[in-house]
């Protein structure tokens, strides 16, 4: 067993924000797995909250320069996190999910163009959760089945934004992990290759966009 050293957050609220994040995906998931990379008194935790198919992304800025690359237990982390004196007690490292492997780039990201502004993500949202409720609420009896539910949440929450290709489930996941900002402060959407990446100050989500798909021109 490798004993790693705790991490020390340059500022104490960030161990509390990285609690409340990780308490989030604990909430949808209790097996949840996290991936962690530090660098230059950086930190990144990676996470996979189940159903909304992004990866969610929380920075901490770390008092000192640390090298790291672990994949942890989501719930063993929250449970060393220390509030009170901003540090945080890595556990043991667990064999990684797939996605844990397939991590967005770390540079060359560049502006995407036409994200509306945050009251309009969250009404987004909003109308979009009143939307599945009434569809669903309309369902016959025969026709109210996990697959059915299924099919209707996927084709709302599919949808995108205008031209940005961002689907509306990665505002929904922004949104329920606690990254969408007030009103009043900024969201941005970056691209980078096959990756898109919804960037708050509270964290960010990102997913790698659906292939084009291949048409075949019968030879004449």
């Amino acid at each position: 067993m490798t004993v790693l050293a705790p991490l020390h957050f340059a500022d104490p609220r960030e161990a509390a924000a990285l609690a409340a994040f990780l308490g989030r995906l604990v909430h949808y998931d209790r097996a949840a797995a996290v991936r962690l990379q530090a660098g230059g008194g950086a930190l990144a935790v990676f996470g996979r909250p189940p159903s909304f198919e992004v990866l969610a992304i929380r920075t901490a800025r770390l008092e000192d320069a640390v090298d790291l690359d672990v994949t942890v237990s989501a719930g063993a982390l929250l449970d060393g996190v220390e509030e009170a004196s901003g540090k945080a007690v890595v556990p043991d490292a667990v064999t990684g999910p797939p996605w844990a492997g397939v991590l967005p780039p770390r540079t060359g990201w560049r502006p995407v163009p036409g994200l509306p502004a945050a009251g309009e993500l969250r009404g987004a949202v909003a109308a979009a959760v009143a939307e599945f409720r009434r569809r669903d609420g309309e369902l016959p009896e025969e026709l109210r089945t996990r697959t059915e539910r299924d099919r209707v949440g996927r084709e709302i929450w599919s949808r995108t934004l205008g031209a940005t290709g961002l689907p509306l489930r990665a505002v929904h996941a922004a949104q329920s992990l606690g990254f969408l900002p007030p009103r009043d402060v900024p969201a941005d959407l970056l691209a980078a290759g096959p990756w898109l990446r919804l960037r708050t100050p509270y964290g960010s989500v990102a997913l790698r966009k659906a292939p084009a798909a291949l048409t075949v021109t019968p030879a004449p």
